[in-house]
């Protein structure tokens, strides 16, 4: 017997797709995609057919399709399902999630829910909206589940092995041209809208944002309004050939500056963070996307680079100890020297983190009591730096070029 069924809407991102990378119990197998018809519909359905098809564990997927330019009317006139999961343009995400939840459907949404300042009340009075109604509104923080922040975060947590902290930097380096799903990427027009997609910070930065946050406080809620500082931010644009643009689209369209890298500088509750969010145009033969998290502290520093966990200063007895703690929950993992060893089958990849909030989401359905209360004042405590930093950088921007 199924208990929730998904209604897809407008998946103009594929994260939409990754979602349905695998089936999931109590979920039906027929989901209603709402979209208006063109390429963006089309390639979700490609994604979605190719996972059905392959050879190993194929998926079984039944969509039904409803195209049109009414589609968002239409979702939440008719409703077919109970869950809405939204993946796609960012601009406007925000009224999409609150009509929604008007319409009595829990959301699972992707990131980021708003990317301009202005919107902050709107995601108040949305999250404010799925309490009063008793819904599930969840945002798609894939990172959480990265097997190197989990055990970041618990030996941050642990005072004899971190100490209290003092700083934390962090980098995220993506690419516009990339693989995805065993196929190159076709990203549409429009991604490359700043105003329709957001700048690196309001993009991906929220998953620092996120991070930082969850690791330095967790199982706490944050007060944007009192307990985090947005200090300063610079913005810079990766350049774009026409030819670099007709690659990573399939459309032709003139060289452009994309303004997608942005660093800024905050504080939460007085810990200083600084990020890094930055697109280039193609990765290395070989290599792909990168991490990199330092978080210092009074006694060690506990740092992420290139997919491992290393840890710098800390009392080795109180390491050790901290460490087979962690291996009755995590079996396998060790100390070599200044890294923590993690076998292999934790390493799952980040499109298989996908499925993992999926199954999060539906758990929280399945007792919506079991929802962390700190998960809606982090979320604005969240959106508030992204946005307030890239007002503040797009401010110094001007002041710079007069």
């Amino acid at each position: 017997m199924t208990k929730f069924a998904l209604l897809t809407l407008d998946p103009g991102h594929f994260h939409a797709a990754l979602l349905q990378k695998e089936m999931y119990p109590d979920v039906s197998p027929r989901v209603h995609v709402y979209a208006p018809l063109g390429p963006d519909l089309i390639a979700h359905l490609n994604r979605i057919a190719a996972f059905n098809q392959r050879a190993g564990n194929p998926t079984a997927w039944e969509i039904e399709v409803h195209a049109g330019p009414d589609y968002l009317e239409r979702l939440a006139r008719e409703r077919p399902g109970n869950v809405a999961v939204i993946a796609g343009r960012n601009r406007g995400k925000i009224d999409r999630i609150r009509a929604c939840l008007d319409a009595g459907l829990h959301v699972l949404a992707d990131k980021p829910w708003i990317i301009e300042a202005a919107d902050l009340p709107k995601l108040q009075a949305a999250l404010a909206a799925a309490e009063a109604r008793g819904l599930v509104a969840y945002d798609i923080m894939t990172e959480r589940f990265e097997i190197t922040s989990i055990l970041q975060r618990e030996l941050v947590a642990d005072p004899e092995v971190f100490g209290e902290p003092v700083e934390v930097t962090m980098e995220s380096i993506h690419h516009l041209a990339k693989t995805v799903a065993g196929a190159p990427l076709l990203r549409p027009p429009w991604f490359f809208d700043i105003h329709e997609q957001g700048e690196g910070l309001t993009d991906v930065g929220t998953h620092l944002v996120d991070l930082a946050a969850w690791i330095l406080f967790p199982e706490q809620p944050i007060d944007y309004r009192t307990e985090v500082e947005v200090r300063n931010a610079r913005r810079w644009p990766t350049v774009l050939s026409a030819g670099d643009f007709a690659r990573v689209t399939g459309a032709t369209g003139p060289p452009l500056d994309y303004f997608c890298n942005t660093e800024v500088s905050y504080a939460v509750r007085g810990v200083p963070v600084k990020l890094n969010v930055l697109w280039n145009f193609e990765a290395a033969p070989g290599a792909g996307d990168t991490h990199r998290a330092v978080y210092r502290g009074t006694r060690a520093q506990i740092e992420v680079r290139d997919g491992e966990l290393r840890i710098l200063g800390a009392p080795a007895d109180a390491l050790r100890r901290r460490v087979e703690a962690l291996a009755a929950q995590y079996p396998g993992i060790g100390v070599d020297g200044p890294r923590i060893t993690i076998p292999a089958r934790y390493q799952v990849g980040h499109e298989a983190h996908f499925a993992q909030v999926a199954r999060r989401f539906f758990d929280y359905l399945r007792q919506p009591a079991s929802l962390p209360a700190w998960e809606k004042p982090n979320m604005l405590a969240k959106y508030y730096v992204t946005t307030q930093g890239v007002e503040l950088a797009r401010a110094a921007g001007r002041s710079a070029t007069g």
